[in-house]
Formats: structure tokens, sequence, C-alpha cells
């Protein structure tokens, strides 16, 4: 256990939380490490890296067929890092949650799934303008698969969900699909899932919500939310790449056909009578899945429950505010996305100076951002702009962080 795990939820304490992340321990170009790239994926803690490390180094073994200890051991923690994802989404039953490589591969789940077994030409497809690359390439692929369309919600000039768009559009009674993010990772933008699932569930939509930013900075309950599906992805929770989550209601689930076939998601296999497939989550996990993964994913699960996402949603609120007013301060910056409800990522250009030349310099600094488009090319063409310079903050970043992100900041426009 961790000295963090060891805190009660009541007291933040973000020393002993840093001396959990051996990695900001390390120096970058001799200087202190100042991670602000958490919505790419974040660090991790000491327990996560113990967890996957005694796994593979204890009782290892495939699961779910072996009649032997370790077999038995394997599958007991592989089925608990399950339980331990419903219980920190507020699933309702365990087996509504499915295993997956990361959320890309939970979207095209369900994309080339349910989508090509429901959708038909003239059918809609509605995502908004902010969404990452992942929530719209498949849902691309599957209308052109089906002869559904794709249509899209427009935003503000603040990056902010244009509402009045959205209202008209989910009306549109050839929408059968809603598919948005929770949270914007080019622009930090909060979208009110409750209220939009709500008007699709109002108008007989499938609703399916990203959660990959949000899941990391507060409480994701898809109960309240009452959203059909809802994808997240590890790396991004303090945990390990090569494990995501998609979250479904049992019912569609155990109604869409398989999206690949293998081993260990089937009732029966012959050349006789035919191949029948067992419900979820079996069904949509063929194969030998990540289970190393899965088991840290539990453990960063753990990690983060013990010190409450509550507390870590008031710290990070606490920190966003002040990188905001620092940011503030500066001359000859452009923030893009000035959305009111928006948390963690901060983006922004500033004049003269490309971003590529600003992550080199901040990084020679010891300062990690990230630049780019960060994968929402649409985003980008809504502002106008190429790219933009994103920094992000974690559980683990503080005052000093920020201090030194914008002391870095005036040394590169100094250079300039």
């Amino acid at each position: 256990m961790t000295q963090a795990m060891k805190k009660t939820q009541q007291a933040y304490d973000s020393a002993t939380i840093r001396a959990d992340f051996p990695s900001l321990s390390r120096d970058v170009n001799g200087q202190k490490v100042v991670f602000l790239d958490t919505a790419a994926s974040a660090l991790k803690p000491s327990s996560v890296t113990q967890a996957m490390s005694d796994m593979m180094a204890g009782e290892y073994a495939n699961i779910h067929r072996g009649l032997y200890q370790f077999s038995a051991s394997a599958t007991a923690k592989f089925e608990a890092a399950r339980g331990k994802v419903a219980t920190f989404i507020n699933a309702p039953h365990e087996n509504s949650v499915i295993f997956t490589r990361n959320a890309t591969e939970s979207i095209n789940l369900v994309a080339q799934s349910w989508g090509r077994a429901n959708l038909i030409a003239g059918d809609v497809v509605l995502i908004t303008a902010m969404e990452h690359h992942a929530n719209i390439v498949p849902w691309h692929m599957v209308c052109e698969q089906t002869g559904a369309r794709l249509e899209v919600v427009a935003i503000n000039d603040d990056g902010s969900l244009n509402t009045d768009d959205f209202n008209a559009k989910i009306k549109n009674p050839d929408v059968k699909m809603l598919a948005f993010s929770a949270m914007s990772n080019a622009l930090g933008t909060v979208n009110p899932v409750a209220d939009m699932v709500a008007q699709a569930r109002a108008s007989g939509v499938v609703t399916l919500v990203d959660a990959c930013q949000a899941v990391i900075h507060g409480v994701v309950d898809v109960q309240a939310w009452e959203c059909d599906f809802m994808v997240f992805s590890g790396h991004k929770l303090y945990g390990p790449s090569g494990i995501g989550v998609l979250y479904g209601r049992e019912n569609l689930l155990n109604a869409m056909p398989p999206y690949q076939g293998g081993g260990d998601m089937i009732d029966v296999v012959s050349f006789e009578t035919g191949i029948t497939y067992k419900n979820a989550p079996s069904r949509f996990e063929a194969g030998t899945p990540a289970i190393v993964e899965a088991v840290g994913l539990g453990a960063a699960i753990d990690y983060l429950t013990a010190i409450g996402m509550d507390a870590i949603a008031a710290h990070e609120a606490d920190l966003y505010a002040y990188l905001c007013d620092e940011f503030a301060k500066l001359d000859g910056v452009r923030l893009i996305g000035r959305a009111q409800n928006r948390a963690s990522v901060l983006s922004f250009v500033m004049d003269g100076i490309h971003p590529q030349d600003i992550g080199v310099l901040l990084d020679k600094q010891g300062v990690a951002v990230r630049v780019g488009h960060h994968c929402a090319m649409p985003v980008m063409e809504r502002m106008g702009i190429d790219g933009t310079v994103r920094a992000s903050i974690g559980l683990y970043n503080t005052r000093d962080d920020v201090d030194a992100f914008i002391a870095a900041l005036k040394k590169v426009q100094k250079f300039f």
C-alpha cells in the first residue's frame, strides 16, 4: 500500500501523493520535471506497477479455462478488476463491463457491432464538433458501410456546445445514435452529459459517452447519466496502456453480434450444428485478454478510490483556477477554448511562435506539454488554427508546477 492510500479521504496531501509517482523524481534536461500532459496519458503510481509486477512474477496463468491454482488465482484477480471498474463507474452489474484495448477499440466495437446491426440508409449518427478522432472516424466508417450519414453539432466560438443546434438536431427522427465526449481533450469543455442523454432518450436515440477525460477528474456514474454506452482508457486513469473499458446496457450488449471471434467467447463450435456465443462480457472478449493490464487498472482504481474522487476533483479545480489566473497575466498569448464550464486543460497559442517551438523550449526547461492538433483536427479547423500548446493537470500537480510552467513560458517569449 502506498503512502497516499494510507491517508484518509479528508486530507489531500500533495507531497505524499507525488511520492507515489517515481517518474516525478526524475530530472529532464537537468531540470526538475513538471509533467503537464496527463490528458494524453497519466503517470503511474507505484501501486500500479507493483501490482502488475507481482502478477507477472507470481501466480500468472491464462484465465477462465484452467483448473489448477495459478489459473484460478489469475481468473479471480482479472474478474476482481472488472468488479472494481463496475463499482467505480456505478454500473448496475459486472456483466455490463467489457475489457478492450482502449477507448478507441471500445468505440469501434460499438460502431461495428451495434452500428452495423442497427443502422440503415437514411439513419443519422450525431456527434459534436469537439470530438476526438476516435469518436469520429469509427462512425464515419460505419456510415459508409451502412448508408447512414454523420451529422455534427456545432460548437461556439468559446468552445462550448451550441445548445440551440443540439436541441434542433437531436429531435430529428432519423437520429439513431448520439456519440459525444463528456469533456473535450483539446479544449477542456465539460458537456452537460445527463441533460444531453435525457434529450436523446426522450427521442429514442441510443447514446455513447466518451468519458476518457472526464473519468480521471471526478465521479463518473453511468446510472446517473442513464447512457447506453460509455468508454474510457486505462492509461489515462493512472493505469497501464493496453486496457480499456466499454460499459453497455446488458440488453443491448447481448443483442449485439460479436465484434471478433475466437476462444472464450463461444458456447459451442461445431462443423455440424454451427456456432453459438456467450452473453456479455465474454461475448466481446475473444482470445487471451490483457490479464496483467486489467490487474493494473484495478490497482489504479484502488489508488484513486483511497484518495477519493471528490477530493481529487476539488484539488484539481483549485489548481486549474490558479493556472488560468496566472496564465491570464501573460501578454502575447491566446487561450483556445473559453467555455464557462471547463476543466483541467489549458490550450493556447503564442503570438509569432509555432507550438512545436514552444514545446521544444519548454522541454529544455523540464516542462512536459502536448503540442499539435491533439487528434481533434475539426476543433482546430473551427478555431482557425493548425494546432495549440496544451497543458493539462493531474492529481499530482501543484502550484509549484504552475509557477514553473508560467516562468518557462516567459523565458520562451524572451528567447523569441
